[in-house]
């Protein structure tokens, strides 16, 4: 059997391994939490380097492609360190390929519910997600992207593709030498809500982005809004349902009652594909189509 693993510096509440079965090949797909502690990660790594067929980096990115240019989360790369044979992802492959169809996927499926109430798009941090907030800019939507609001609780909401590329060129390479915890919420602080910024999510038929992000800030109420994330607890569902979410799209399967993240699902793909390295987009593209993999739509209320 093959074997992936997320070692994640985010909570451990969040942990989970189940078995599926992908091409014919069964595969073993587990999240270790280390609630925040960067060492334990890359000791965990160390652990397991060359004993499993892919890791993924749960909890953080090793950086952003923006445009096609990548910026490395300094930060971050520390942790892994001590990994020199077991391929290594981050879940940038599946957020420039797999994530891309999800506004294709709304039109389908919830089209006129969307149309409705109107084409507006809240993406909480857009340079984590640069192929979805193209995706949705491409699509027809009106677009605020929230990365100096959510990223670094600058009260300034962008609009436009251009003006998230030119805050990625002139920030991301200070922001990415940060320490990580202040620009994103590790361990017991991903269990914390701060509503702010609620003018925005009211603003918004469409709420997508990282489900940590989307959560931190989120108000009580969000009656009528659509969600559409990566990672879903059972917990964050029933978060969502109660706050009045009317739709949740998760851009990765969910696999007995939880959606895992890009991360995860990447090396699953890595592990079942037995070349031993990350896969190139083309290569992801592939698989997900022999797959049959694509967002999925859960109604909540």
């Amino acid at each position: 059997m093959k074997r992936a693993v997320s070692i994640s510096i985010g909570s451990s509440k969040r942990d989970k391994a189940v078995e599926v079965t992908l091409l014919g090949e069964k595969v073993s797909i587990e999240r270790i939490g280390t609630d925040g502690d960067m060492e334990a990660a890359a000791l965990k790594y160390k652990e397991l380097d060359g004993t499993v067929d892919a890791f993924g980096v749960g909890g953080a990115d090793l950086g952003a492609i923006v445009d096609g240019k990548w910026y490395p989360l300094h930060s971050v790369t520390p942790i892994v360190r001590y990994v020199k044979k077991t391929p290594l992802v981050d879940g940038g492959g599946l957020k420039n390929t797999l994530e891309n169809k999800a506004p294709a996927f709304l039109d389908q499926k919830i089209g006129d519910y969307i149309n409705s109430r109107g084409r507006k798009v809240l993406v909480a941090v857009g340079v984590d997600r640069w192929g979805l907030s193209r995706a949705f800019a491409d699509a027809g939507y009106e677009t605020i992207f929230g990365d100096l609001m959510f990223g670094l609780d600058i009260p300034i909401a962008l609009h436009k593709l251009s003006q998230l590329k030119t805050v990625a060129a002139l920030m991301l390479p200070i922001a990415f030498r940060l320490p990580f915890a202040w620009i994103y919420p590790t361990g017991e602080k991903q269990e914390k809500r701060t509503p702010k910024f609620g003018k925005y999510y009211a603003w918004a038929t469409v709420i997508a982005g990282d489900c940590h992000y989307i959560k931190r800030f989120m108000p009580d109420d969000l009656t009528g809004k659509v969600i559409v994330t990566n990672t879903t607890t059972p917990e964050d569902v029933a978060q969502f349902k109660k706050a009045g979410v009317k739709y949740l799209i998760t851009t990765t399967p969910v696999l007995e009652g939880r959606s895992f993240g890009t991360n995860m699902m990447e090396a699953a793909l890595v592990a079942v594909s037995g070349k031993g390295r990350p896969l190139t987009w083309p290569e992801l593209t592939e698989l997900l189509d022999k797959l049959g993999f694509g967002p999925q739509l859960q109604e909540l209320n």
